[in-house]
């Protein structure tokens, strides 16, 4: 697909093709979209297993309380510049399952025409998801948690009984699952409900699940890929009780933007008064909670670390570790919430371990949720198909360099028409931000809203992002950076999508 890539493949083809002469096999070569290849299986010859964990609203400032994901990161990658679409549960999770942007998915919203479960069947994003991708590449598959809002365990879609999507052999998907107890689950077909006793607990009923699930998938010597998918951090931020008195007095953090009113604000920010004490507290009540509710979430990753290796599975086997967005408390005088371009919101955590993944390595490149289809495909010896948006991370992944990488990512958010029944609607005086597109590079934040106004933030002098400088921006910058950003709301597919990203001289006077 990108001039790193073609050599890669190609060589990986050759040499198949060697062995199989050498070995007199009768064996074809495909080389058409979405064929399968051994580019990326591990050294023994087998196709690597593939753990994905996802959570819900985990800001970077989580990781620090979570021992598991730190020993990820020493043991592992870290992308330390990974972005969101956008900074919202359900067109995140599309653009992660789908690898496209929501302009090109139709869903920027939790609901209504242009958003939640509804918006992604109505656009056939369900057939695009890497499930079945990786089912076709001999994968056993495993869906496990949250899947996108609006989704209900009982719905049948049309078909005779509770529907289990095409491309999972193994379906366990809540619909209400917040509160972590009196929910229901879609158990391959089968509506199952639990109740509020301390084993109904959501995070440790996946974490069985979960390593249930490598050790079918160890029994029958399969490739597996598996995605958890923890409702953990989102509010109300429930703990599992015998992590509820974890980390007494515990506050929030008190960055320079906590509190702090943006400079040259845009007008959706313009009437945030100051947090006052009562806040102040209410924010520091539910940090606690979100730092003790992701304690589950910490000792399930250390649980399916254990169970790979007792199943002798742990050296072939990536775990990937993110979040759908992050969550402002008390930035910008920011109310709890998401939903801005800022990065308090947009860069999310993720790590990786797994086979010849350089141990305690940062990549400093631009990566974004859209990435991460294709790298599952990837990984599986897969060349994705030229639809998705984003690219592998394989490479970058394993420490080596990619040429012509992007030099921007996109943001794109619309503001919902209506809040009812939407778990992440904005609470009054909080700062709900208009319709609007972004664009994140390496040292900037350039914001249009729908409304006319604008942003833009330098990043190496303000890296909290509290002034914005928009207005002091040169004409030719400002042609620079519309051109770039509308080339990235218009492009489709991932060789557009990199021509989309080049952001010029966005210096030029």
């Amino acid at each position: 697909m990108f001039g790193s890539r073609r050599p890669r493949v190609l060589a990986a083809l050759c040499a198949a093709l060697a062995v199989a002469m050498l070995a007199s096999c009768d064996r074809g070569v495909n080389t058409a979209e979405g064929a399968t290849s051994d580019t990326d299986a591990s050294a023994s010859g087998k196709k690597p297993n593939i753990v994905y964990v996802l959570t819900d609203d985990l800001s970077w400032n989580l990781v620090k309380y979570m021992p598991h994901v730190q020993e990820m990161q020493k043991k592992g990658m870290t992308f330390s510049n990974f972005f969101a679409t956008d900074s919202l549960c359900c067109p995140s999770r599309t653009s992660i399952l789908t690898g496209q942007f929501p302009h090109n998915t139709g869903v920027f919203t939790n609901s209504g025409d242009d958003g939640g479960y509804r918006a992604f069947l109505k656009n056939d994003n369900e057939k695009k998801t890497f499930g079945p991708a990786m089912q076709r590449a001999g994968y056993r598959t495993g869906f496990m948690g949250k899947y996108l809002n609006g989704y209900q365990p009982g719905d049948k879609n049309g078909t005779d009984k509770p529907y289990v999507p095409a491309g999972w052999d193994e379906w366990d998907v809540a619909g209400e699952g917040y509160h972590e107890y009196n929910y229901e689950l879609n158990e391959n077909g089968k509506v199952v409900p639990y109740g509020k006793d301390p084993q109904d607990y959501l995070t440790d009923v996946l974490s069985k699940k979960a390593t249930s699930f490598i050790g079918s998938s160890a029994e029958e010597k399969k490739p597996f890929m598996l995605e958890v998918a923890t409702f953990a951090p989102h509010g109300p931020y429930t703990p599992a009780p015998r992590h509820k008195g974890k980390f007494p007095g515990l506050k929030a953090p008190r960055t320079d933007a906590y509190d702090k009113a943006t400079v040259n604000a845009p007008e959706w920010q313009r009437s945030l008064s100051p947090l006052t004490s009562k806040e102040k507290q209410g924010i520091d009540r539910n940090f606690a909670k979100r730092a003790r509710s992701v304690q589950a979430v910490d000792e399930m990753i250390g649980q399916l670390e254990k169970t790979l290796e007792d199943k002798g599975l742990a050296d072939n086997t990536y775990i990937v570790f993110g979040s759908d967005n992050g969550f402002h408390m008390g930035e910008h005088r920011l109310r709890t919430g998401k939903q801005t371009a800022y990065d308090t919101d947009i860069n999310v955590p993720l790590m990786v371990t797994g086979p010849d993944v350089p141990a305690g390595k940062k990549v400093s490149q631009l990566a974004e949720n859209v990435d991460l289809n294709p790298t599952f495909q990837d990984l599986a010896g897969v060349d994705p198909p030229s639809g998705v948006d984003g690219r592998s991370l394989n490479d970058l992944m394993h420490g080596r360099t990619e040429d012509e990488w992007r030099d921007a990512v996109l943001v794109e958010h619309h503001k919902a028409a209506s809040k009812k029944g939407d778990p992440d609607a904005a609470p009054k005086n909080a700062g709900d931000p208009p319709t609007y597109a972004a664009m994140r590079t390496d040292d900037s934040l350039y914001v249009e809203y729908t409304d006319g106004e604008r942003e833009f933030y330098d990043l190496a002098s303000d890296p909290e992002q509290l002034t914005n400088q928009e207005a002091s921006l040169s004409a030719g910058q400002r042609a620079a950076l519309h051109r770039t950003l509308t080339a990235l709301q218009k492009c489709k597919g991932a060789e557009s999508c990199q021509d989309a990203s080049r952001t010029g001289s966005n210096s030029d006077s």
